[in-house]
């Protein structure tokens, strides 16, 4: 008997949904920093086996859009409800002023499993953490709850083992030596923007966009250009720095973190362009890879 099938990740900012899929695959997919709305696009991360093939993905935050980029992100959220097997619904112990009750109801009433994992369970006393799990039992019925830490892989195996249970019996959908169904240059350019996310403060982070423009292969080291587009010229000195320490800094990062993802030695030139109101311009959205 062969199991497989698609285990959406789903819940509001910064409660936990990349690190989790990053401790689940055993590998770093989606970047995860301390900044709320990191991840944009939905990560698909493949995890087989003889009996079995596991399809996470990784989506942005539930939020209210407040621009056409936000808007691309909800939508990647929707599309998880509606091809889903399993639902993972991630929360954590300082969510539950964010509940979205639209999303609880559409959780409530969906004909696939949902688990809910009560992430950063460390962060609390054991009284508060079995009120937690009382709290979304009553919320979602129909729902396991799990309480775990994804950042210190605690309960993880348990969610394995659910997810495992649940998961519908089926051929697998990709071949066993896959690992996600994203390019090499799309991880690249991620790993780029984690950079950005965590060097930067305020606004900059949110208004940049990384592009792959090279991408060269030989025997020993790998090249690699990259553009960092932002919205306004204002924010482009504050993105480079003066003397251009500042984009060093995040080159000489991620140059070591790409490195590592691509066990080979990398060249990697950044360079900074000015590419107005991007964030909310539906051509150019289409042109960096986000659907409306």
């Amino acid at each position: 008997m062969h199991k497989a099938g698609f285990v959406n990740i789903i819940g509001n900012p910064n409660v936990g949904k990349s690190t989790l899929m990053n401790t689940m695959l055993g590998e770093k997919l989606s970047i995860a920093t301390s900044k709320a709305q990191t991840t944009r696009h939905r990560i698909k991360g493949i995890l087989s086996a003889d009996d079995y093939q596991i399809i996470f993905s990784d989506t942005p935050g539930i939020l209210q859009p407040k621009y056409k980029l936000q808007q691309s992100m909800l939508n990647f959220v929707t599309e998880a409800f509606s091809d889903a097997d399993i639902i993972l619904y991630v929360t954590d112990p300082y969510d539950s002023k964010r509940v979205n009750e639209d999303y609880i109801e559409k959780l409530k009433n969906l004909k696939v499993e949902v688990i809910v994992i009560v992430n950063k369970i460390d962060k609390v006393e054991q009284e508060s953490a079995k009120l937690l799990i009382d709290e979304w039992e009553k919320r979602i019925p129909a729902a396991e709850v799990i309480p775990a830490s994804a950042l210190y892989n605690f309960n993880i195996d348990k969610i394995f083992a659910t997810i495992l249970e649940k998961l519908p019996e089926s051929p697998p959908f990709f071949d066993k030596e896959s690992l996600t169904d994203r390019p090499l240059r799309f991880f690249v350019a991620e790993i780029v923007r984690e950079k950005i996310f965590e060097n930067y403060k305020q606004e900059i982070p949110y208004s940049t966009q990384v592009v792959i423009e090279s991408f060269k292969e030989y025997p020993h080291i790998t090249k690699i250009r990259a553009i960092i587009y932002v919205e306004k010229e204002s924010q482009k000195p504050i993105l480079i720095g003066h003397g251009g320490k500042a984009l060093k800094k995040v080159g000489i990062s991620a140059r070591k973190d790409i490195e590592k993802f691509l066990d080979t030695k990398v060249y990697l030139e950044m360079y900074v362009k000015v590419d107005k109101d991007w964030r909310n311009n539906a051509n150019k959205l289409k042109k960096f890879g986000f659907e409306l």
